[in-house]
């Protein structure tokens, strides 16, 4: 009885010893995966998840006149952000693409491989579920060369209703020149007609590959929601489509705000008087036909203006500040932005306009007096340097209401304490204006005026602020000197920290309400669109080691020390 009845017992055991592993082992299973049809495993939001990036290649660049807020700039800094939360460098993919029609191929095949279950992560057949997948999608967006000069950052917005309207235009345009020409001769009627018509026959075929690849890129998307992917649009919006997430880079409107927040700082037109006015010139560079030979549009430059004026507008309304070459004035508006525009196309345009504004009263006479000028991007910030010092301008930014010395500048870049030295206090009365004067002593009065004079002479020679936009590494030692006042720079890493938090939280289902740096927007025309963004960085030689050097985006051999 012994011996039958310890074999029985000893197999009892192990049967429920088994039981249990099994039984623990399918908790295991059903808190991080579920089985398919065909035996492959299916991760759950329990897991990190994946992230695409799908981004606008960058054109090849052979010198350093490029600003820094590119998208290959900002991938790293993705990825490096995606890591530390948690994502795993094999779960994070990036592709770059030349055009819309080949990034809505890229994106319509991502899509539809993994709703496929064709992709599998790794050699174990591991699945990734739709809901862990977020798309980071750039729509890739043409841009005229003068818009290309802010960098890639700038929103804009894909519409096929704006192609058709550009159709649409051609259209007109042609029919005036139609008929406009018909009382010219035949032979040349002709010409123009058929190269009116292969213009016009190219527009139309190139507008309408344009509208496939929208029209591509939004089926894909919208699939890619419906099947629980998240959707998150960087930079640009599509008209009509409503993303789980949007991420607003700089526009054109906020890029003159800056600058022109900055010119009322440093020049503190708020103790500026009517008697003692300050001199700011704006340059609004713009392409006036695109590479078809039709007009540009010219949305982004009356957005710039608009931002400028938004601030600027009460100073030339009070009288406080004043155009030297009277293209604004007291009686402007935010809508006259073609007051201050110019065709920056044309080979030496800039230096040729800021020439004409600061025209000398006559060949001896010293130069016009100045002490702004918004110049909004770097590329054109680095011509208007180069035409200042052909007039005849010296000393640098850094002597307009000294904080700091250049030596101090050089100092703190390179780690060492700011040298600090006082404001001077610029007079209510401007020396010509000021009549109060004791004229008693004639020989006193003569020193005076001698005096005055070449006090006058330096005030009106004297360098002014120069400001731009997009930290190009070529303007950085113009900066350092202080020939070039400030720049401008999207906040990268923080940024692509926000980002890399939203896509954590949308893999797990979870909402961005918590994020600090999320509010709700109108995008592409939807409202209630969860939108990350945070105000640019001003650069100056002040804070250039703090926003630039310490962050890594530039070194000291970019900032010639």
């Amino acid at each position: 009885m012994v011996f039958t009845r310890r074999p029985a017992a000893v197999l009892t055991a192990i049967v429920a010893a088994c039981a249990m592993a099994i039984s623990l082992t399918a908790c295991t299973t059903d808190a991080n995966s579920q089985d398919t049809a065909d035996d492959r495993t299916t991760v759950t939001s329990s897991a990190p998840g994946v992230v695409a990036m799908f981004t606008p290649s960058d054109g090849i660049t052979l010198n350093q006149q490029t600003p820094l807020n590119k998208w290959a700039k900002l991938t790293p800094n993705l990825t490096k952000a995606l890591t530390s939360a948690g994502f795993k460098k094999g779960d994070i993919s990036h592709t770059t693409s030349d055009s819309l029609d080949k990034q809505s191929r890229a994106i319509q095949d991502y899509v539809v491989n993994h709703l496929s279950g064709s992709n599998t992560t790794d050699d174990a057949g591991i699945v990734i579920s739709p809901d862990n997948i977020t798309l980071l999608v750039a729509p890739v967006v043409e841009a005229d060369a003068s818009t290309r000069q802010y960098g890639d950052y700038v929103s804009q917005e894909l519409s096929t209703a704006d192609t058709a309207e550009g159709s649409d235009s051609t259209d007109s345009s042609d029919s005036s020149n139609s008929s406009d020409s018909s009382d010219s001769s035949t032979g040349s009627d002709s010409t123009d007609d058929s190269s009116s018509d292969a213009s016009k026959t190219a527009g139309d075929s190139k507008n309408a590959a344009q509208a496939e690849a929208v029209d591509r890129l939004v089926s894909s998307l919208k699939l890619a929601k419906e099947s629980g992917m998240h959707v998150v649009l960087m930079g640009n919006s599509i008209k009509g489509y409503k993303p789980d997430a949007f991420v607003r880079f700089s526009d054109a409107q906020a890029i003159g705000k800056l600058q022109a927040e900055k010119i009322v700082s440093k020049l503190e037109l708020s103790k500026a008087s009517k008697d003692n006015p300050k001199h700011i010139e704006v340059l609004m560079p713009y392409t006036a036909v695109d590479e078809s030979g039709e007009a540009s549009d010219s949305t982004f430059v009356q957005e710039a203006f608009r931002g400028i004026w938004q601030v600027l507008g009460a100073y030339y309304q009070k009288g406080v500040v004043e155009s030297p070459s009277g293209t604004l004035n007291g009686n402007s508006t935010e809508d006259d932005w073609q007051s201050v525009a110019y065709d920056a196309s044309k080979e030496g345009s800039t230096a040729k306009v800021l020439d004409a504004r600061l025209a000398k009263a006559d060949e001896h006479a010293s130069p016009t007096r100045i002490d702004g000028i918004i110049a909004m991007n770097d590329y054109i910030a680095s011509e208007v340097v180069t035409e200042l010092d052909d007039l005849g301008y010296t000393g640098s930014a850094a002597e307009i209401n000294p904080q700091i010395t250049i030596s101090g500048i050089v100092g703190n870049i390179t780690g060492k304490k700011d040298l600090s030295r006082s404001d001077v206090p610029d007079p209510i009365k401007s020396p010509e204006k000021d009549d109060s004067a004791d004229s008693t002593d004639s020989a006193d009065t003569q020193d005076d005026s001698t005096a005055t004079d070449k006090t006058d002479k330096t005030k009106d020679s004297q360098w002014p602020l120069v400001t731009g936009y997009g930290a190009y590494v070529s303007n950085i030692p113009s900066i350092v000197n202080g020939k070039q006042w400030m720049t401008g720079i999207e906040d990268r890493q923080t940024l692509a920290e926000n980002i890399a938090e939203a896509c954590a939280l949308l893999n797990k289902g979870q909402t961005l309400t918590s994020m600090s740096s999320v509010r709700n927007t109108e995008v592409g025309g939807k409202k209630k669109v969860p939108t990350i963004s945070g105000p640019l960085l001003a650069v100056s030689a002040s804070n250039l080691k703090v926003t630039l050097i310490d962050p890594g985006y530039i070194s000291l051999a970019d900032a010639g020390l």
